[in-house]
C-alpha cells in the first residue's frame, strides 16, 4: 500500500484539522512533538504522512502530486487557481472576503470612477471587479497591513479577510461589500482521486460525519 501524503497549511488550520482528523481515528503522534526539527511525520501502521506548508504553497503540492490532499483556505485555493479537486468544505477558520475602506467610497464602487484596490489577494480582487461588477480597477498588490492602503492614500478601498471586523473599526474604515464566505477546505490531486479513490473517499465521509 502507497503512502496518502497529506500538506497541511501551517498554523490554526493545521492544529484544527489534526484535532479533526484524530476524531475519525487518524493520528500522527510524531507531530505532537514541539521540539521536532522534521519536515515530514509518518504514521506507518496507516501509511501516511504528513507535512506543514506555508498555505499559499499547498495547492501547489497537490496540483503537482508531493501531496496527494491538502487542507488549506478557500482564498488560497481560489487565489492560486490550481487544477485540484475541492472535496470537502471542513467548517472551520470561518471568515469572509470583502471589499472594504471608508464609508465615503461607498459610492466610487458603483459609478463609473477609476479606482485603486490594494490587496494580498490581486487574483481575486481582480475577478470580483473585472467579472462580477464589471469594473475597472487598478490592483496594487501588498504583502503587509492592507489596512494601511485607503488610510494613506495609496488606494480607495482594499479587498481582505475579515473575520471581527476590529482591525477596520480602529481605523475608520468598514465593509463595503462581501465577495464570499471563506472556511478551511480539503483539496485532492487529480490523480490521487482515481488511483487512491476509495482511501480518500472514506477519509472524506468519515470526516463528513464529524464536521
Amino acid at each position: 500500500m502507497k503512502y496518502l501524503t497529506f500538506a497541511l497549511a501551517k498554523g490554526r488550520l493545521a492544529k484544527t484539522a489534526m484535532e479533526m482528523f484524530e476524531k475519525i481515528g487518524i493520528e500522527c503522534k510524531e507531530m505532537q512533538d514541539k521540539d521536532t526539527r522534521k519536515l515530514i511525520f509518518v504514521n506507518e501502521e496507516l501509511k501516511l504522512k504528513f507535512f506543514l506548508s506555508k498555505a499559499s504553497d499547498v495547492p501547489t503540492y497537490v496540483e503537482y502530486g508531493a501531496a496527494d490532499i491538502g487542507i488549506v483556505g478557500k482564498d488560497t485555493i481560489m487565489e492560486e487557481d490550481r487544477k485540484l479537486y475541492e472535496v470537502l468544505d471542513l467548517d472551520f477558520g470561518k471568515c469572509k472576503m470583502c471589499v472594504c475602506g471608508p464609508a465615503s467610497a461607498k459610492e466610487l464602487l458603483n459609478d463609473g470612477s477609476m479606482i485603486r484596490v490594494a490587496s494580498k489577494y490581486p487574483k481575486i480582487a481582480k475577478d470580483y471587479f473585472y467579472n462580477k461588477k464589471h469594473k475597472t480597477v487598478d490592483v496594487i498588490k501588498l504583502n503587509g497591513s492592507v489596512e494601511l492602503a485607503p488610510i494613506v492614500g495609496l488606494s480607495e478601498v482594499i479587498v481582505d479577510i475579515v473575520e471581527t471586523g476590529t482591525t477596520l473599526r480602529e481605523n475608520g474604515l468598514e465593509v463595503l461589500e462581501e465577495i464570499c464566505p471563506l472556511s478551511a477546505r480539503m483539496v485532492v490531486n487529480q490523480v490521487s482521486m482515481k488511483m487512491e479513490d476509495e482511501r480518500i473517499k472514506k477519509i472524506i465521509s468519515d470526516l463528513q460525519k464529524v464536521i
